[in-house]
């Protein structure tokens, strides 16, 4: 009876560990070489488009009170991602640099699939562990955030992020009409600006300074620099600039990920710069089943504003009266995102569906559209 348990238990978590596949595909296209390269992107953006048309729709949900003794299938991914990709960055950092079989333009290719999996798997995997209360999950987390030198995440999702999300204060709530390539390089510039505010003001709440030793900047800037040092003493100039490769990759992956979420969608502003409780409405959400397989049930956003530390088999989906629901998963979206004009005539007219859903009594929207506050913190 226990073995048959146990078995049950792997065979439906099996699904999510198709991510592992990426890691013996990556390193096919490395010592392949030539056009075989674009397999990795084009793997996980268009193969996984395609598996949603095949495999649907999942609306049902796990029990929320399931203990973590009984996710361990889940929780290994998980845990096991950090060393496992660690040591594929690394390796192929060598490989490339030690062999002859790539050119310029191969190297390039693989390190751009190697900042997909990196971003699309190994950030969205590092959300999952920051958010857990263990010490040893939040340092995978560390680490893997490390790898694409974007460790203020954290600091940034937890303290910022999710307190003021749909509100001007969230850098990464993007506007009614705010095409991506406005808002990249906006998000850049200030989250990172609200993640030092955030854990500067922290300090400042207990009478310490910004340079106190409890500030996690000071970890993330020497994790990130021992990640740089060794891509230099691996693979010298032309590995540190392929690790910088994909870690532009990455951070490109999250941001757009980020775009797509909770675009459009803003908390009422209820007087005195106070704004209403998140509610499963200020998220855009996904539950097609082969990109939550990869994602981890990323694209049940709604019900990870709702419970931030619920693992992700547990995540639970929401149905389009509580919660506006994508027209396709996340692998479709974040590509038409990157083509304003079509990303609008998908997405402006479900956003006006949706105040008009859910907030009637709003007749001027015009401060909801405005661009964010340069200080979002101020």
């Amino acid at each position: 009876m226990i073995a048959s348990d146990t078995v049950s238990r792997w065979q439906s978590a099996l699904p999510f560990w198709v991510s592992i596949l990426l890691i013996p595909l990556i390193w096919t296209t490395a010592v392949t070489g030539g056009w075989w390269v674009l397999l990795v992107p084009l793997s996980t953006w268009w193969a996984f488009a395609i598996l949603d048309r095949f495999t649907g729709l999942n609306l049902q949900n796990a029990d929320p009170n399931t203990p973590d003794d009984r996710l361990k299938w889940y929780i290994l991914l998980t845990r096991l991602w950090a060393p496992i990709q660690f040591a594929t960055l690394y390796g192929l950092i060598w490989y490339a640099t030690h062999f002859d079989n790539l050119s310029t333009p191969g190297k390039i290719g693989l390190f751009f699939g190697m900042g997909v999996i990196s971003g699309t798997i190994g950030i969205n995997y590092s959300h999952e562990l920051m958010h857990q209360k263990g010490r040893f999950e939040r340092w995978l987390g560390d680490i893997l955030l490390a790898m694409v030198l974007y460790s203020h995440f954290r600091s940034e999702h937890l303290l910022v992020h999710h307190r003021y999300v749909g509100t001007p204060r969230d850098p990464v709530t993007a506007r009614y009409n705010e095409g991506f390539h406005r808002f990249y390089p906006r998000v850049l510039r200030q989250s990172l600006i609200s993640a030092f505010r955030a854990e500067r003001d922290k300090l400042a709440r207990k009478d310490r300074p910004w340079t106190d030793r409890a500030n996690p900047f000071w970890r993330y800037w020497g994790l990130q620099g021992a990640m740089l040092l060794l891509a230099l003493l691996i693979g010298g100039w032309t590995g540190l600039g392929l690790f910088l490769l994909q870690a532009g990759v990455a951070i490109w992956q999250l941001e757009l990920v980020n775009y797509v979420e909770h675009y459009g969608l803003t908390r009422k502003h209820i007087g005195q710069g106070k704004y209403e409780h998140v509610l499963p409405r200020h998220s855009w959400n996904a539950s097609h089943k082969a990109s939550n397989w990869l994602l981890i049930n990323l694209q049940r956003h709604s019900d990870h504003h709702y419970k931030p530390n619920r693992r992700f088999p547990l995540l639970q989906h929401h149905a389009q009266d509580s919660a506006p629901q994508l027209p396709h998963g996340y692998p479709v979206m974040t590509l038409a995102a990157m083509f304003p004009p079509l990303w609008r005539r998908v997405m402006n007219p479900r956003v006006r569906a949706w105040r008009r859903q859910y907030y009637p009594e709003i007749t001027d929207w015009h401060p909801y559209n405005k661009a964010l506050n340069p200080k979002p913190d101020a």
